[in-house]
């Protein structure tokens, strides 16, 4: 009982952040108490930590790729990039706007999509004159859904993929269709449910300058995604490369002084990374006293359609119910035992239900406050009905991808 108490506090905290404290102020005292009331054992603990630290890492290197990725004006040329294909009309900035939350969703993770494109987004709309909701709002759905592709483009992934060894290559030829599947499922249901704002005319748009590709750092992420392709080839952590890319960026902005040692490191987000290895000893004091029994008669170990279906409608459930990284750390020892198979089908729910509730992940919490400083606040009604129009047509069209795409490569 105290384990979950703790969890339920330390979510709490993440959701509500009094005074704009880091998570880590309640996750980190809250695993000092599991471990000092003996929910948990300090090899277990240890263990896990050890078992999460390359996974850690990786998002550290890339928090601070993302960055440097902004810093050189990535963001702002993708901008500029999405206003002249529009041309002026927000039914064209959609699709764009889909084209590019997807695209960074999948190279520089979610929480890039969310903290950096967002205020992008905001400015290109206004600079347009264009109502900014519809854009807004495909920033949050994007951030999740479209992070299925790669292992980098979730925290998520990444565990799931420490947890079954999949390779690089597997990963993203299982999960291509699904997606395809979510990304294109959620433009649609765009599309209709704004058709009111995506139909209103521009009011004072500007003409859109010329902006600069800075085509160093799109080298860059090119040669750091070749990276991450040949580091899974050959059994290395995808750490190094995303390593290997950021060093790159951070030698570059440092010798031509337009960042500074303090600035590299405030961006790897340390605090962040504290809360997610203090999460996950409190996730595992939880399973091991009993949340593991409980909910491993829901975990289907089969296969078939309707058993994978099944399994990512329970990490969506859990997900709105605890938050996506929690579930995930709780539902990953369960679903290994029916392989490969169950745990993409379990990352599909954590990924795609996310997008029903504002606590269904991180991603969706920091974008809600990114909203607040642009003097925004998403209708929690509005952000429901957009979620059960999208979240469960997606889930079920996402797995049914995932279950032709395990057909296709088991007769091959």
């Amino acid at each position: 009982m105290v384990s979950i108490a703790l969890l339920l506090i330390v979510l709490a905290f993440a959701v509500i952040r009094p005074r704009g404290l880091p998570e880590a102020v309640a996750a980190v005292p809250a695993a000092a108490i599991v471990l000092a009331a003996g929910a948990i054992s300090l090899p277990d603990a240890l263990d896990e930590v050890t078992r999460l630290a390359p996974v850690v890492g990786f998002l550290a290197a890339v928090l601070v790729l993302a960055k440097l990725c902004d810093d050189e004006g990535l963001f702002q040329a993708a901008g500029t990039l999405m206003a002249r294909f529009s041309r002026g009309k927000p039914r064209r900035l959609l699709p764009a706007v889909f084209a590019v939350a997807a695209a960074v969703t999948v190279v520089l993770s979610l929480d890039a999509t969310v903290v950096l494109l967002t205020p992008v987004v905001f400015a290109t709309a206004a600079r347009m004159g264009a109502r900014a909701k519809p854009h807004a709002y495909a920033c949050t759905h994007l951030a999740n859904s479209a992070s299925l592709l790669l292992p980098v483009s979730n925290l998520t992934n990444l565990l799931a993929v420490a947890a079954t060894g999949i390779s690089f290559l597997r990963f993203t030829a299982l999960m291509t269709l699904p997606w395809l599947a979510a990304v294109l499922t959620e433009y649609l249901v765009f599309r209709r449910f704004f058709a009111a704002d995506l139909a209103a005319r521009p009011r004072g748009g500007k003409v859109v300058a010329t902006g600069k590709v800075p085509a160093f750092v799109l080298v860059v992420l090119g040669l750091t995604l070749a990276g991450f392709v040949i580091t899974s080839l050959m059994d290395v952590s995808p750490a190094w490369a995303a390593f290997a890319g950021a060093a790159v960026l951070a030698c570059r902005a440092l010798a031509q002084r337009r960042t500074s040692p303090a600035a590299i490191v405030r961006s790897a987000s340390i605090p962040f990374v504290a809360f997610v290895l203090a999460l996950a000893i409190v996730v595992r004091a939880v399973v091991d006293n009993g949340l593991d029994e409980a909910l491993g008669h829901l975990v289907p170990t089969s296969t078939s359609f309707l058993a994978l279906l099944g399994a990512a409608a329970v990490a969506a459930v859990l997900a709105n119910l605890i938050n996506n990284l929690p579930a995930v750390l709780v539902l990953l020892p369960l679903a290994t035992a029916g392989g490969t198979p169950v745990v993409l089908a379990v990352l599909i729910g954590v990924n795609l239900g996310p997008n029903l509730t504002y606590v269904g992940s991180l991603a969706t919490l920091l974008w809600r406050r990114i909203l607040h400083r642009h003097d925004t606040r998403p209708d929690l009604g509005e952000f429901t009905r957009l979620g059960l129009l999208t979240v469960p047509a997606s889930i079920v069209l996402a797995v049914a991808g995932l279950w032709l795409g395990l057909a296709l490569t088991s007769t091959q």
